[in-house]
């Protein structure tokens, strides 16, 4: 097996001439108009790893737009650095070139990457390139395949009705989604859309109900303004918050209450506070065994 990109950097890094004083981290989710994915953070954090380890002194510059308010490349300085390093996805295009004018008295590596192009200003202008694929080397494992992580949050299934208008003036939908969308923002929590709606002809859509009950299956909770998000998640053993988009009440709580399920919350009392009450509640050993005795096998 080809050695590890990590350990391949860190032999560069040490070797002949002077060891880095003081390193930039950066990626592509270093530029403000990039992206941040999973895979890129996750490379970043292993490479973060491999420089503490070997004492190597470092800081990553993050997307304003991602991080706001932690380094970035528009406030990094150019001469408070002596290496550049740029971990994971393509070497190409005009936002890499640019990171070796503005960096130019740095010595610039990239780690993890996947060379186009060999031809790429962006790829002739890095000193040391360690590729994971796209040279005549052999292909190197992502750094993100072997990444350091922390415990996986729950996957909180949002299933959310957006019409009702037989209710007329008591709809309170687009106020409460809204702010069951904002609460739900500051979870750390892996949301998945969920749409009871049935279609053959769009892959976004289960086709069957039993696809349904497949996906919400395999949730740690359901958070819904559907009487059907409530019923079919207990269906399947998995808690449910149940919120009644319509003020004074309605289908939804009125099912909630034909299946003695405490996780309710209505329109006018929706607060954070709230939400957060029956969050701990549903992941909680409660919350899972009372869903629980809802399930059919």
């Amino acid at each position: 097996m080809h050695d590890d990109v990590a350990e391949a950097v860190l032999r560069v890094l040490r070797g002949p001439g002077r060891a880095p004083q003081r390193l930039l981290l950066t990626g592509w989710f270093s530029f403000r108009d990039g992206e941040a994915t999973a895979g890129d953070v996750l490379a970043q954090q292993h490479m973060s790893a491999a420089l503490t380890g070997a004492g190597i002194r470092h800081e990553t510059a993050w997307s304003p737009g991602f991080r706001p308010g932690e380094l970035s490349l528009e406030t990094a300085d150019p001469r408070a650095y002596d290496t550049l390093l740029f971990v994971c996805g393509p070497v190409h295009g005009p936002q890499v070139a640019a990171l070796h004018g503005r960096f130019g008295c740095c010595r610039r590596l990239a780690a993890g990457v996947s060379v186009v192009d060999p031809a790429d200003p962006a790829v002739t202008g890095f000193d040391v390139i360690v590729a994971r694929d796209g040279t005549a080397g052999p292909a190197r494992r992502d750094l993100a395949a072997d990444a350091p992580a922390g415990p996986l949050p729950p996957v909180a299934g949002v299933v959310l009705s957006h019409g009702q208008g037989e209710y007329r003036t008591r709809r309170r939908h687009a106020e409460v989604n809204e702010r069951i969308a904002g609460w739900l923002a500051g979870k750390d929590c892996a949301r998945v859309p969920a749409d009871s709606r049935l279609a053959t002809g769009d892959w976004r859509l289960c086709a069957t109900a039993e696809q349904f009950l497949s996906l919400v299956a395999r949730l740690d909770v359901v958070v819904t303004t559907r009487l059907h998000g409530l019923v079919l998640g207990l269906r399947t053993g998995t808690p449910v918050i149940a919120v009644d988009p319509v003020a004074g009440g309605a289908k939804v709580s009125a099912q909630a209450r034909a299946l003695r399920w405490p996780a309710l919350v209505a329109a006018d009392a929706l607060a954070p506070d709230i939400l957060d009450h029956w969050w701990e509640w549903a992941l909680s050993g409660a919350g899972r065994t009372a869903a629980a005795c809802h399930s059919m096998s």
